[in-house]
């Protein structure tokens, strides 16, 4: 489960543990299969040449008879006192098999975990994967485990009380609640206030309404009075908040998103406008429409400033993406066919042509951008939001190039990822649970990443040509951002390295670990392997509230020759507000040229006024590139931080015609052309992307 926990006034992030246990998990004792894994009926085995397989989600459900408790009910209980949940982990036990564990500590003597056995985060997803596995295929199996799941999950909202309408985040093995779980997470208890596991909730409840209004009108209607005490819960306290704003070191961010978490409030979007369209009141439309609009608030950038046309994930924080729970273009080209409302795709469209194009040349769906990439482990639920987003956008737009680096973004399932190898087993249908940045991989298969492993393949099953150009499994060429440690230069007039305790300091962490400080008459200077073509260069630098310092760059050539490139006022940012954090840890762009010559062998910057701070330097080139090939095909990317068209040559692996088509800004198709030969010219738009395939 990925979610933000705030500690101390900080933020913790969540990543996956890339060996052993799960996180915070102590190794189980013994195997955790009580009695029957499936709950009610087995999903339908998959059909021939589907890459959706249940096999794996089916092994980790689990029925459960909960206690009587006051506040927590379900459809038809007494009838049916089981209902569905789903193990949290799964990881290799002593024979090599796996086996399903809880969160936290393990207590043998009670069956207890430190958190649970079972979440509502999981149980939530797992009934979507369920709901259009059978919506897709009309499979009975899937149809009658989506309603098991959607019973355990009403069963963990609260119903009564100043709480009603939240939800309680852990069940132990027996269904018992664990409203208070160790180590502890916000809300404590978990349904005291508005959550990640809220959120979810309305998602699967929303899409659950959907599917089941016609097949079974009272069960239908169950899940809308619980749908609409879900939303009840936003309003009362968070869309309270539409229309008010909090100061972010100096920016205007919404205040009505829950958890402060356009990615949180992003999987509710997807829930209200799936209940919407199937006939949700005016309630749940306004709460669509404030929602949204408080996800839009987040988008900026373009292809040469930060965050490079991205909807940013939180509103506390101007230097933070990261990849798992990205679907905020999903939700926003959701929201806008289902409203109406056109101006909702603009970010979205910016986010799925300018930023993704920079995210795939870059490195991928990283765990961490905060702004550099501190965290570059890769898991599926990071690469299906990507994915699920790209095709929302396309669906919204009609813009053929988002279904085609939609393709390349699931390679990664494939082997395009750092490891090389597949991520997901279409025999048996796990999906790792996550790829570290130098390639080491954790085989462990827990709920969250097998749920969005399967939410990918049902995504593919539904496009076949998607699916085909997932196939290209290997990387053959990237050429992205260059990070260079502030560190790492050589430092003359009094410039020193500054070590804080913690990289992370609640908003956004240093590169590297270290900074440098630049008093005024300071200069640092980097050596640098000379590229083939210009970057644009965009110091990372802590930006302070009234500094007076200004940095100066310039680029040196091999010859000795000096170009100025620019400078950066240290003093650009306001108030810190409601951040976490004082000052603001940013890429910025530079206010002169700002691009480093081909060719050039060093950078430098001098310092004047008091206040300096470097962390790093990214140098993004004007042309980058991201090549995958497999399955007889190739495809490349290629995405243009470039005031003007420039063209350049790409050799693509196979033989046959190669088509090449160019992208402007807004994903629009601008020229299509068919060229034979192994090397292949390719023009690209400035800001924009040209996809090359053979």
């Amino acid at each position: 489960m990925k979610r933000r926990t705030l500690l101390l006034g900080g933020l913790a992030l969540s990543t996956p543990l890339l060996a052993g246990t799960p996180a915070g998990a102590a190794p189980a004792t013994r195997s955790t299969a009580t009695r029957s894994t499936a709950t009610g009926s087995t999903a339908t085995a998959p059909a021939a040449g589907a890459l959706t397989n249940l096999s794996h989600l089916d092994f980790l459900r689990q029925a459960v008879a909960p206690p009587a408790l006051e506040g927590h009910t379900t459809y038809r209980l007494a009838e049916s006192p089981e209902v569905g949940m789903l193990w949290t982990y799964a990881e290799p036990g002593p024979d090599g098999n796996l086996r399903r564990v809880g969160g936290g500590a393990y207590d043998p003597a009670t069956d207890t975990w430190g958190q649970g056995a079972y979440n509502a985060d999981d149980v939530a997803r797992a009934a979507v994967v369920y709901l259009r596995h059978w919506t897709q295929t009309g499979s009975t199996g899937s149809r009658d485990v989506s309603r098991e799941l959607l019973r355990g999950l009403t069963y963990l909202q609260t119903t009564t009380g100043p709480h009603a309408g939240n939800v309680v985040l852990w069940a132990q093995p027996d269904g018992t609640l664990n409203p208070s779980a160790e180590p502890v997470e916000l809300p404590d208890p978990s349904d005291s206030g508005p959550s990640y596991w809220l959120a979810r909730t309305v998602w699967a409840l929303g899409e659950g309404y959907a599917a089941w209004r016609t097949a079974d009108v009272g069960f239908a209607g169950f899940l809308r009075e619980r749908l609409d005490l879900a939303i009840g819960a936003l309003q009362r306290q968070v869309l309270s908040r539409y229309g008010t704003f909090q100061t972010v070191d100096g920016e205007r961010t919404p205040a009505w998103l829950i958890a402060d978490g356009a990615d949180a409030t992003a999987e509710a979007v997807l829930g209200l406008a799936a209940y919407v369209r199937a006939g949700g009141g005016a309630t749940a439309r306004l709460a669509l429409r404030h929602f949204a609009a408080g996800i839009a608030a987040l988008a900026g950038g373009d292809a040469r400033h930060w965050p490079f046309g991205a909807v940013r994930p939180w509103a506390l924080s101007r230097s933070m993406w990261h990849g798992w729970g990205s679907q905020m273009p999903a939700a926003l080209a959701a929201a806008a066919r289902v409203s109406g409302d056109r101006r909702l795709l603009d970010p979205a469209v910016a986010d799925s042509a300018v930023f993704t194009p920079w995210l795939l040349t870059s490195g991928g769906p990283d765990n961490g951008r905060i702004p550099t990439p501190v965290d570059r482990s890769q898991i599926a639920y990071g690469v299906d939001s990507r994915l699920q987003s790209l095709l929302a956008v396309a669906d919204a737009t009609g813009r053929g190039g988002f279904d085609q680096l939609a393709g390349v973004v699931a390679a990664w399932y494939f082997g395009a990822n750092p490891a090389g190898v597949p991520a997901y087993d279409p025999a048996t249908g796990r999906t790792i649970d996550g790829i570290s940045g130098d390639g080491t991989i954790n085989r462990n298969s827990g709920a969250e990443s097998t749920i969005h492993g399967l939410l990918s393949m049902l995504a593919l099953d539904a496009r076949p040509e998607v699916a085909a150009a997932a196939r290209q499994g290997r990387i053959v060429e990237r050429v992205g951002t260059r990070v260079v440690e502030a560190e790492q230069g050589t430092r003359e007039g009094g410039a020193t390295v500054v070590t804080p305790p913690s990289s992370w300091n609640g908003e956004s962490s240093i590169s590297g670990g270290s900074l440098v400080r630049m008093p005024a008459g300071s200069t640092v200077r980097w050596e640098l392997p000379p590229s083939p073509q210009p970057e644009l260069v965009l110091p990372v630098v802590d930006l302070t509230p009234g500094a007076s310092a200004v940095t100066r760059w310039s680029a040196l050539a091999g010859d000795g020759r000096t170009s100025p490139l620019g400078q950066v006022r240290h003093g650009q940012t306001g108030a810190q507000g409601t951040s976490p954090a004082p000052g603001a840890l940013l890429p910025v762009t530079l206010s002169g040229a700002g691009e480093l010559p081909a060719g050039a062998t060093a950078l430098a910057a001098t310092a004047t006024g008091d206040g300096a701070v470097v962390d790093a330097v990214m140098l993004e080139p004007l042309l980058s590139r991201f090549v995958v090939a497999g399955d007889g095909h190739a495809t490349a990317v290629l995405r243009s931080a470039a005031r003007a068209p420039r063209t350049t040559t790409v050799t693509l692996p196979g033989t046959g015609p190669a088509v090449v088509e160019s992208y402007d800004p807004a994903g629009v198709r601008r020229s299509r052309t068919v060229v034979s030969g192994a090397t292949v010219p390719a023009r690209v738009l400035p800001g924009g992307f040209t996809v090359v395939r053979r």
